[in-house]
């Protein structure tokens, strides 16, 4: 069943916000650089990683129920893994993480395929 227009530009607009928070919450004073809470995350060994891992999972598994076809869910499951595994290096990772911005890709690349599907 399609889900209707209306409630994939309404989760389309939620993934959009989780990414922003993940990604590019924060902007460092005097600078154009923006961080989020995955970098901030990501400066706790382990655990952070692992768990702004699975919240990007989140923002892939939406845009699958959303009905992205295989090969953009495949680029974003890709970039999250990217994302989870360089991330997970200590101090080297969370600037990677600054600067990759995986989550903030990924909405984008829904929002694309998006926008050409409905032209």
């Amino acid at each position: 069943m399609a889900i209707p227009a209306s409630e994939v530009d309404r989760r389309l607009v939620e993934l959009d916000e989780l990414a922003r928070n993940l990604d590019s919450r924060w902007r460092i004073p005097g600078t154009g650089i923006r961080f989020g809470l995955d970098a901030v995350a990501g400066l706790i060994p382990g655990v952070g990683d692992v768990a702004s891992g699975l919240v990007s999972a989140h923002i892939v598994y939406h845009a699958f129920r959303i009905g992205a076809p295989s090969h953009v869910v495949g680029r974003m499951i890709a970039n999250v893994a990217l994302d989870t595994v360089v991330g997970s290096v200590p101090v080297l990772g969370s600037v990677f993480d600054v600067f990759y911005k995986a989550n903030n890709r990924n909405v984008r690349m829904l929002q694309r395929h998006l926008e050409r599907s409905r032209a």
